[in-house]
């Protein structure tokens, strides 16, 4: 799950851009070499390159089930990736960052990583994975990273964006500041890997070769990869987004790379938190990780994607128990927006013929509703640009809020039995709830597109339209007298209704249900 909520705050963050009418190119992708992967495979009785196929085809399956809409997905392993790796590696080397040393240290696997004892836990345990680290000695191929010291210290001094949260940045300077020591780039010891040019007995390191990701990405099928090609396709990014576990490689290895390759740095690092499961760190070996397959199937890719963002404020860590899940999404998606477009639409059809009587400008003369609306939708895309995704949700509900507050104090089925000047002010005040509908769905598609492109269909909108929205049609005034609305639908069911719609499907949906009646146990715990 720790993957996953990268890649869905990153497709988040794409859609907003794109709202915007921005030129976004989202990449995502597997790092497919190392001493890890090799390991991994051969347990499996698997080739590397076997092995890696189906990783990271189960990655773009998952990402499709989480409506991740990326625009280009990398793999190491492929040609163009290693022609640029190679390209790099000759660029640092000729600008004498490249020696050959004997090393010794220990040697976390899993981080693939040399830590400093003093970072080590009890039994040089690495603190991240909990596993012992392996005394290695290697005759290996470094990169001059101190030579950088005061490059980097001016980059963070001048520039206190280029990390975020800025207690990340933080963290960063501390580490440069207690002084940068070089880094091994190579491994003798591991065959499954990017050879080192003009030495075949050694590899690239993996993160040497795996950060250069974000750029061979950029390349196009049809030019011949190279890094000036790459570069021309959309270097530097706007933004890298991390889990703070390899934030050092990102904000410290990588920008001193760039600069000794005469490249430029990506305008910001942002390194989100940890995710935790009812109060515990997620681990394989505490057998309580979160399987984001097993929630998007269970939960549809709108609740999960919508509970991850609201309730992790971004760049802090954020915990995970499936009754909290329930009830946010049930209140929020169901209730709050769900219920408030059905019910609007059921009086509609009822007593309007689902057809809107005025425009919505017209409709809401004479009060300050609109206002109120228009501001928490400024107020949520100051929170999507400033990375705040928790606080754009909490804006977004609060628009629906608004709605239902505005429902039940006009009390519109009411008016309509009186008929007459009550009857027509109660048809202007369907419209006026429906344009609130209408802006949540291009306020929360970030979030959760599925069930925005569900609302828009249901106020008679095509695919087409939805697709082509820009934030700029947030603006009050969309709907129009004479527009046919859907026949009623609700668009996101409580979580437990549909648990009893698929009760005789298995097991797997009677424990839905069960668990919800239960208090949630301690289980399990995972990074993001």
């Amino acid at each position: 799950m720790g993957s996953a909520y990268t890649t869905i705050a990153a497709d988040a963050i794409a859609r907003f851009q794109r709202l915007l009418g921005k030129r976004v190119i989202f990449i995502t992708g597997t790092d497919e070499h190392g001493e890890k992967i090799a390991t991994a495979a051969s347990a499996q009785g698997s080739s590397p390159n076997e092995h890696c196929d189906v990783i990271s085809q189960a990655y773009k399956m998952l990402w499709k089930d989480l409506d991740i809409a990326y625009d280009k997905f990398i793999r190491t392993t492929d040609p163009k990736h290693e022609a640029i790796v190679k390209e790099f590696y000759s660029r640092v080397l000729a600008n004498d960052d490249i020696y050959r040393a004997d090393y010794e240290g220990l040697y976390c696997v899993n981080c693939e990583e040399y830590k400093d004892e003093k970072e080590l836990l009890e039994n040089n345990c690495c603190p991240t994975h909990l596993k012992p680290c392996i005394s290695r000695r290697e005759d290996n191929y470094f990169f001059a990273l101190s030579k950088y010291q005061k490059s980097l210290e001016e980059t963070l001094a001048q520039n206190p964006e280029f990390v975020q949260p800025s207690y990340r940045l933080n963290e960063v300077q501390g580490w440069v500041k207690s002084g940068l020591k070089d880094f091994s780039i190579s491994r003798a010891s591991v065959d499954w890997g990017i050879p080192v040019p003009n030495d075949n007995k050694q590899t690239i390191y993996v993160w040497f070769d795996a950060l250069l990701g974000y750029m061979s990405a950029l390349l196009e099928d049809n030019k011949l990869p190279s890094l000036q090609n790459a570069v021309y396709s959309g270097w530097p990014p706007s933004l890298h987004l991390i889990g703070k576990d390899i934030l050092r490689f990102h904000a410290v290895y990588w920008p001193a790379m760039l600069m000794s390759a005469g490249l430029a740095l990506p305008k910001k690092v942002f390194g989100h938190g940890f995710l935790t499961k009812d109060g515990m760190k997620m681990g394989k070996s505490l057998g309580n990780t979160i399987e984001p397959n097993e929630l998007v199937h269970k939960f549809g890719p709108d609740a999960v994607r919508y509970f991850f963002l609201r309730e992790v404020e971004f760049g802090n860590d954020g915990d995970y128990s499936e009754e909290r899940f329930i009830n946010i999404v049930n209140a929020h998606l169901a209730n709050t927006i769900g219920n408030l477009l059905n019910r609007t639409l059921g009086l509609l059809k009822k007593n309007c013929e689902s057809t809107l009587v005025v425009d919505s400008t017209i409709a809401v003369e004479g009060q300050d509703f609109k206002d109120t609306v228009e501001k928490l939708v400024e107020k949520a895309r100051i929170h999507y640009e400033n990375l705040s995704l928790s606080s754009a949700c909490e804006a977004v509900q609060e628009i629906g809020n608004a709605g239902n507050a505005y429902m039940d104090k006009r009390q519109p089925w009411s008016l309509f039995k009186q008929g007459g000047d009550a009857s027509e002010a109660a048809a202007k005040d369907l419209v006026i709830i429906l344009e609130t509908m209408r802006i949540i769905a291009i306020a929360l598609s970030p979030i959760a597109p599925s069930l925005c492109r569900r609302i828009y269909a249901q106020l008679g909108y095509s695919e087409d339209e939805f697709n082509n929205l820009n934030w700029s049609e947030t603006k009050w005034g969309g709907l129009k007298g004479g527009q046919v609305m859907a026949q009623p639908k609700p668009v996101f069911a409580r979580i437990e209704q549909q648990a009893k719609e698929t009760e005789n499907a298995g097991e797997a949906a009677k424990k839905v249900v069960k668990k919800k009646e239960k208090k949630p146990q301690v289980q399990k715990v995972v990074e993001a």
